[in-house]
């Protein structure tokens, strides 16, 4: 078994609950990580046989950039396409980070995790 981390996807997006949120926007970063048997791409060097980083990226660049209302949403979807695109027998987790929320008081971050 194998483990691909991709960390630190930053996005500047446009979900949350608030109109202002909408117009405004936000930082969010997005944290992916892949388990599965990755013997194949030892042996053979092939990009083929193993889950290229760099589409992970394009993958969630492409849905944070469809508005949700929750980040639950977003992360869901991220999750789905990352299934839809390599459908074999992986164990994905998704992080997503917003980044300075705008609720009452000084909130760093807020962040949603899914697994599946």
């Amino acid at each position: 078994m194998g483990l691909i981390e991709v960390h630190g996807i930053r996005v500047f997006a446009y979900h949350g609950c608030l109109e202002e949120e909408a117009r405004i926007g936000g930082q969010y970063v997005v944290d992916v990580s892949v388990e599965g048997d990755f013997s194949e791409a030892e042996r053979t060097d092939a990009l083929t046989r193993t889950v290229d980083y760099g589409r992970v990226a394009a993958i969630v660049r492409e849905q944070m950039a469809v508005r949700s209302r929750l980040i639950e949403h977003a992360a869901a979807r991220i999750m789905a396409r990352l299934k839809a695109e390599w459908p074999d027998g992986l164990r994905w987790r998704v992080r997503l980070v917003k980044e300075r929320p705008p609720i009452h008081g000084d909130v760093d971050r807020a962040v949603y995790t899914v697994e599946g």
